[in-house]
């Protein structure tokens, strides 16, 4: 039996702890001995329905107390999981359907688990010829002991942000998964019988489905769970349940920070309280360090601790975390010359003058060793920036795409991570930006988060809602264009005005200027599934404009 699968099983038997879902509404917590039993008898609906060892399932389910026991129930099978991009309200179903067929053909998925709120798209996914399974018949199935595995097989094959149409899959294997969490625990020093995690994070992503969800079942940790879509409804309730549970740990990304930041400002005087909380981790998109001081100031008429608010790094292709700092540590900045740090590509400390903020993100968690490259592949030393590679136990062996198995891999082992970044002289790890995002002008590299932090300061942009736009890649009149979303989209005179101060900010703040800014109205810029600026495909949104 795999470690992973083996400590699971072991957690069910002898854990007190479990999972908590249905906040605000309807709290219910199950145990995760409750879950594995749930589990058995999934597994046998799954053996019933010819699923078994080495065989890919996908589950389209948005209630996290169906999802951990179906999980659980495909690694009691030996059959990997691929968590489906769920349609949302402004989604078209019959392009959802298509990209999903090309997802599950190409994991070559034998069923798809179905649950709330998604049965509505059984219709879809039978009329091309898809088997479903429904988490209630699920429950039903015979009670059935797990078949062997081993570490070397695939757990989850997690869908990379934007995978639709050209699908491509990260391969994760039972290995992956127990080295990665033993990483993470043992970086932050986690003790089963005082520490409680929250977690509103979207299971299809890897932040929710490896760090709060097959960690805890594995480790035997508490966990609170609610949906997405709980805490867009009230992002307070997030500080509400860290409050009510006593939550220690808990995760997002930068763009929830701002919000609840906001909220928490803008809360009254109240017996919130969030002093138990000892590691915010603030990952998965650039980290703005201005939103990590307003998150502080914000939180501290609660009894939030402003050390508990962490940068971290990480990616699906190491499991789910490259870096962590030590607890305790709180926000660390680098500040660096920005001219320097664009022209020459080295990091050099600075104190005034045109300088730029860059979060630290911690040291290298166990296991895993790294290196920065530059274009011609030579390793860079301290403050050198270039490409980050990494690798050991955690990395994927590859990616399933839609043309087979690629690996991820060099012939020694390295991950190409796909970000600029350095290491300080301690060892702390820095990302820029990614490589094919960098905005080449006058021989600087120019980094599309610097111009979306200027453009998203402009009253009446929505926070999280600015893109930088790369225009004429490789060419010598290479440039950028800017979009940003506004509420008052219908307001001609408004929307002038934020075209003209995004110039200006754009400009006062990284020192070139926009071939052209884009004023849309909500929801117009894209995204992946959970929530990152999708960069290239936004070219559209000022295509006609000049």
């Amino acid at each position: 039996m795999s470690r992973f699968t083996d400590e699971m099983y072991a957690t069910a038997a002898t854990s007190s702890r479990g999972l908590v879902t249905g906040e605000p509404d309807a709290p219910r917590r199950q145990g995760w001995g409750e879950i594995h039993r749930a589990a058995r008898r999934m597994a046998g609906a799954l053996a019933d329905a010819g699923i078994g060892h080495g065989d890919a399932v996908g589950i389209l389910a948005g209630q996290p107390a169906d999802i951990a026991p179906a999980c659980q129930a495909a690694w009691m099978r030996g059959a990997a999981v691929t968590m489906l991009h769920q349609p949302t309200p402004r989604t078209d179903l019959a392009a959802w359907a298509k990209d999903t067929e090309a997802v599950i053909g190409m994991i070559s998925a034998k069923a798809v688990v179905l649950g709330a709120p998604f049965e509505a798209a059984a219709p879809l996914l039978l009329e091309r010829g898809i088997g479903i399974l429904t988490i209630d018949r699920m429950h039903e199935g015979r009670d059935i002991d797990p078949v062997e595995t081993s570490e070397s097989d695939i757990a989850l094959q997690q869908l990379t942000s934007g995978s639709t149409g050209s699908p491509k899959a990260v391969q994760i294997t039972h290995e992956n998964f127990y080295v990665n969490a033993y990483a993470m625990i043992d970086r932050i020093k986690f003790q089963t019988d005082h520490d409680v995690m929250v977690s509103w994070l979207p299971l299809f992503h890897d932040m929710g489905m490896v760090g709060f969800l097959s960690v805890p079942m594995q480790y035997g940790a508490e966990v609170v769970s609610v949906t997405p879509l709980d805490f867009l409804r009230k992002p307070l309730l997030w500080a509400e349940l860290i409050s009510k549970y006593r939550g220690t740990v808990t995760a997002a990304p930068n763009f929830a920070y701002s919000l609840l930041a906001r909220r928490l400002a803008q809360a009254p005087d109240s017996d919130l309280d969030l002093s138990s909380v000892r590691y915010m981790w603030n990952g998965a998109e650039p980290v703005d360090p201005d939103t990590m001081d307003a998150l502080a100031e914000a939180g501290a008429r609660f009894g939030l601790d402003p050390m508990a608010l962490t940068p971290v790094y990480g990616m699906a292709e190491t499991t789910l975390a490259v870096s962590v700092p030590d607890p305790g540590r709180g926000q660390v900045l680098d500040i660096v010359d920005a001219d320097l740090l664009e022209a020459v590509g080295r990091a050099v400390p600075a104190t005034k003058g045109n300088v730029r903020k860059l979060a630290t993100l911690g040291h290298l968690v166990d296991n895993l060793e790294g290196r920065v490259v530059d274009a011609d592949g030579r390793v860079l030393g301290a403050r050198g920036v270039g490409t980050i590679e990494v690798r050991g136990k955690a990395v994927t062996p590859g990616y399933i795409t839609v043309d087979g198995h690629r690996p991820a891999q060099d012939e020694n082992g390295w991950l190409n991570t796909g970000d600029v970044g350095y290491f300080t002289e301690e060892g702390l790890v820095v990302v820029c930006g990614r490589v094919k995002d960098v905005i080449i002008m006058g021989g600087r590299n120019i980094y599309p988060t610097d111009i979306e932090r200027a453009a998203a300061s402009v009253r009446g942009v929505r926070p999280g809602n600015a893109v930088a736009v790369r225009l004429d890649a490789g060419e010598k009149r290479e440039s950028f264009a800017v979009a940003v979303e506004t509420n008052r989209i219908d307001d001609h005179d408004e929307v002038k005005r934020i075209e003209r101060e995004v110039v200006h900010a754009v400009f006062s703040e990284v020192g070139v200027r926009p071939r052209t800014v884009a004023v849309l109205g909500p929801g117009a810029i894209p995204k992946t599934s959970s929530g990152k600026l999708r960069r290239s495909n936004s070219t559209a949104l000022i295509g006609g404009r000049d």
